[in-house]
């Protein structure tokens, strides 16, 4: 699944040709994808001009001057192509302004979109659960530290918490408790404040330099102008089970299941 650099990276490669754009034509090649389309979806964007771009946890968002906005998630598989040569049987909904068209590839159609008044969005059912975003300034080692007060449940499992904090994803997050030295099967309650304070700088640190990078080159993920990111290669702890530490202090990369998921780490210096 795309995580919150690659929606990243995807929205701000969108923005470089949709942002300021007329929606000349809007088509819808199937009813649903891992929901139905909105009521009406067509008639509210076709016409419309897109104001901005952003970005809310792992959601994509397209405001427009209608006072509208479309939430998209790209699921499993989701991405926008720009330009495509051909509209494929994958593509299912085609936006086209006066110099573009955008397609929505989503070949498993276990991403989604919705349309949100702009004013509402933060009434939005998915979006009024969430926590702070992880680059934003609401996320601090003391919003951490209340949130994990007293909490038995291990620290790795709590950073997934959307109501936590909003967007972080397992690769992520098993790279910056390595960056910032915490056993990812610490009890969150246990986690010191100056581990806290690394923790914060780490989840920050890491989702800047993937954003950097492009976003990780994973199963189906591209950007829109169909260049994949690299950010994979630099992995420390996410996939490299049996390696050796990068910190070069004798530690072996290991992994285990937390959650239904694999979580990688460094026993030698992850406390």
């Amino acid at each position: 699944m795309p995580e919150l650099p690659e929606v990243e990276t995807t929205v701000r490669g969108l923005a470089r040709y949709l942002e300021g754009e007329r929606l000349e034509h809007v088509a819808l090649h199937r009813p649903d994808m891992r929901f139905p389309f909105p009521d009406g979806f067509v008639q509210a964007l076709a016409g419309a001009r897109v104001t901005s771009l952003g970005r809310r946890a792992k959601y994509g968002l397209v405001h427009t001057d209608r006072a509208q906005t479309m939430v998209f998630h790209l699921g499993m598989s989701g991405r926008w192509r720009i330009d495509p040569e051909e509209i494929g049987k994958h593509d299912h909904l085609v936006m086209t302004t006066a110099g573009h068209r955008f397609a929505l590839c989503d070949p498993r159609r276990f991403g989604f979109v919705d349309l949100v008044p702009t004013e509402k969005l933060d009434q939005w059912p998915a979006f009024a659960a969430m926590g702070p975003e992880p680059l934003g300034p609401e996320l601090t080692a003391d919003h951490l530290r209340l949130a994990f007060a007293g909490r038995k449940q291990v620290v790795k499992l709590l950073l997934l918490d959307q109501r936590i904090v909003a967007g972080l994803g397992n690769i992520y997050v098993c790279e910056a408790l390595y960056r910032a030295r915490i056993a990812p099967a610490k009890a969150a309650g246990k986690v010191s404040k100056p581990a806290l304070e690394r923790l914060v700088a780490a989840i920050r640190e890491v989702l800047a330099e993937a954003i950097e990078a492009g976003g990780s080159t994973l199963r189906d993920y591209a950007r829109p102008d169909g260049e994949l990111g690299y950010f994979s290669k630099r992995f420390d702890v996410y996939d490299r089970e049996d390696e050796p530490c990068r910190r070069d202090d004798g530690g072996t990369i290991r992994r285990f299941a937390q959650g239904g998921r694999s979580t990688w780490y460094c026993p030698r210096c992850q406390k």
